[in-house]
């Protein structure tokens, strides 16, 4: 909102999709609500508002899927070169291909190769990159399921060529899986840790290059995926390390 051009390299979702959720976000309407069409007057007055508050944003969302890591650093020199270029999204970068040659000697070796690309191409544009990555599935194995750096899922080149890298933890989510019979003691423990869990999301800054690691807790509203700040009277920020 603040006037710089966003490129929005959406590998996962159709940028109809990712429309919707936006829109969901801002509006503050469930996009279930909105895919279903299922909304009230007030409800279509405001996505038809905030959708032409978007409308003039510089977002430019690619959706083509499986494309390489060489022709989104072609697309994102374009854009620079006639729009100019405030931020890259990359969603997620497992999703990219690397080089015919790379692939040929591993997994490991494409990611190194696009990861590298991407550092590569912040520095080229001088343009921040922020890269989804998705976690390996070891994270499930263990008691405490907060991800750490080794989770990052099948190269140390995300670790290694990342300047900052964050995770989101949220303890509902694990909780909400394992479910106590009703009536029980344990059902009884467990509602008091929902409570405590729902709406609460940690942000967890696994690596910072020029400055502190560490978690802060922030809500999320789940039907809107939105993240905000949260302002509790009982709880204080926690430090950074």
């Amino acid at each position: 909102r603040n006037g710089g051009v966003v490129a929005f390299f959406s590998l996962e979702m159709s940028s109809e999709q990712l429309a919707t959720r936006i829109l969901s976000e801002q509006a503050e309407i469930s996009s279930e609500k909105i895919r279903r069409g299922k909304i009230g007057e007030d409800e279509f007055h405001r996505l038809v508002e905030v959708s032409q508050e978007l409308q003039s944003l510089p977002l430019y969302i690619d959706d083509t899927g499986g494309i390489t890591i060489a022709q989104l650093a072609a697309r994102a020199r374009r854009l620079k070169r006639q729009r100019g270029l405030g931020l890259i999204v990359v969603d997620y970068l497992q999703l990219l291909a690397g080089s015919a040659r790379k692939a040929a000697e591993g997994r490991v070796q494409e990611v190194t190769e696009i990861t590298t690309g991407l550092k590569a191409l912040a520095k080229e544009l001088h343009v921040p990159i922020l890269a989804l990555s998705q976690l390996s599935r070891q994270v499930e194995n263990r008691d405490d399921k907060r991800p750490q750096l080794a989770d990052l899922r099948e190269s140390g080149s995300i670790e290694q060529d990342a300047d900052v890298v964050a995770f989101i933890y949220r303890e509902e989510y694990y909780l909400g899986r394992k479910e106590p019979k009703a009536g029980t003691e344990e059902h009884f423990t467990w509602q008091e840790e929902m409570e405590r869990a729902t709406g609460v999301a940690e942000v967890i800054i696994g690596k910072q290059r020029h400055g502190p690691t560490g978690t802060v807790q922030l809500m999320f509203d789940a039907n809107l995926t939105k993240f905000q700040n949260l302002m509790r009277e009982d709880h204080m920020p926690e430090r950074f390390e």
